[in-house]
């Protein structure tokens, strides 16, 4: 079995107003292997953001390792991990997050220029991207000239600009209606399928997680069901 691309070895996050410790991951263990879909099911205030953070090598852990790649991002500098991270993981969020005043394809491009992509190179594979997700026409649209699909869309489009190995979506079709929230999962789905990307996706609902092969459900803090199943897309209005 190859190398986990993500692995939380015994992770506790403790967080800390005034004397009182609230831990919201206790004692975590999870590997994500390169190439599954993997949903994150739980309630509210069961540690599902938190896990995502770790997930994401955007916090540390208050014990235990957090390893990406097979590298434990705590004895990382600042600059290694923002560059790692930046290389191999891709975001979507809830809320989009475009940037109101730049056109979709100047969104997707925003990743690039962290990474120091040459301009021409940006502009081409932004693009690209934009026509697989199935934006050709809407290239030159600012955000608030596209419908609440298309702006996820962009937004997707943008997670995977860098060409990450990992994308991880945040209640992607949360703002989205059933229909539309679809074809956002088909679109996760194709990358998958396609170019093999690992596919994260955080969610409150089950037809999200029918898309996924591995499902891990969360509770108070705890990991209480890491199963894989058979992806059985059966989603209902």
């Amino acid at each position: 079995m190859p190398e986990p691309i993500i692995k939380l070895e015994e992770v506790w996050k403790i967080y800390q107003l005034g004397k009182v410790e609230l831990p919201a991951l206790k004692g975590v263990d999870l590997a994500i292997q390169p190439g599954s879909f993997v949903t994150i099911m739980g309630p509210s205030g069961s540690g599902k953001s938190t896990l995502l953070n770790m997930i994401g090598a955007l916090d540390f852990p208050t014990r235990g390792k957090v390893l990406l790649k097979g590298k434990d991002i705590s004895l990382l500098s600042e600059n290694e991990l923002s560059h790692l991270r930046g290389k191999t993981i891709g975001f979507v969020f809830q809320e989009f997050n475009l940037f109101p005043n730049l056109t979709a394809a100047e969104n997707v491009m925003l990743p690039m220029v962290f990474q120091g992509t040459p301009p021409g190179e940006r502009k081409k594979r932004a693009e690209e991207i934009l026509k697989s997700v199935g934006l050709q026409d809407r290239i030159s649209h600012m955000p608030g000239e596209l419908s609440g699909g298309e702006r996820q869309r962009v937004a997707i489009a943008r997670a995977f600009a860098n060409d990450p190995e990992m994308v991880i979506a945040d209640e992607p079709t949360g703002n989205l209606d059933s229909v539309t929230g679809k074809k956002i999962m088909e679109v996760l789905t194709d990358f998958h399928k396609n170019q093999k990307k690992t596919i994260i996706v955080v969610t409150h609902d089950p037809n999200i997680a029918s898309y996924a092969e591995q499902i891990v459900n969360i509770k108070d803090g705890q990991i209480i069901v890491n199963h894989n199943q058979a992806a059985k897309v059966l989603w209902t209005n």
